[in-house]
């Protein structure tokens, strides 16, 4: 089986159960031997970081829910199997009940480039902060302190933040998961 006729598709899954779709189809066409025909699934993810009582917490988070990409040849009963898989909804397609519309390719690179892209920057967060604005900090040894924002380095994830301790203005350097807005 060439490469040329593996196409990219884009499978409707219930919202949710993505990742567990995902196993279900590689599974069932385990199952049936028709690996020659499925070459990758994959549910596009981002890292994402949220704070909980303090702690930093890396999650994963699906960027696109509802959807799987399926690396195909869909011939024979192939498409007919996925879409028999529990949780699945069908194919994106252009006609209901008409045949899966393969991804064009710009849109296939833009897509895997996105997911490669959120894979090596973990830390995919927005600057929320400006200079100027009073923050609290969360972490580290200066817990409970308010400031203000003196400086913003985007390139190092960091705020410069005057802080009022013993009555003397201090400056201290924290990233942007060590501040809340107030």
């Amino acid at each position: 089986m060439t490469d040329s006729v593996m196409k990219w598709y884009v499978v409707r899954a219930i919202g949710g159960q993505e990742n567990k779709v995902k196993s279900y189809i590689e599974t069932e066409i385990s199952r049936l031997g028709l690996s020659d025909f499925v070459s990758k699934v994959l549910v596009p993810t981002e890292k994402v970081i949220q704070i909980r009582n303090g702690k930093k917490i890396n999650k994963e988070k699906v960027y696109f829910p509802g959807y799987i990409m399926v690396e195909a040849n869909l011939s024979g009963e192939v498409p007919h199997v996925i879409k028999a898989i529990t949780g699945v909804i069908g194919f994106l397609g252009e006609t209901k009940g008409g045949e899966p519309v393969p991804m064009r390719k710009s849109e296939v690179n833009r897509m895997l480039g996105k997911v490669d892209e959120l894979a090596v920057q973990d830390e995919n967060i927005a600057i929320p902060y400006t200079v100027g604005e009073t923050v609290k900090v969360v972490d580290g040894p200066f817990n409970g302190f308010d400031g203000t924002i003196e400086k913003v380095n985007e390139e190092k994830r960091k705020l410069e933040v005057m802080v009022k301790i013993f009555g003397r203005k201090t400056p201290l350097e924290l990233s942007y998961m060590q501040v809340d807005k107030i």
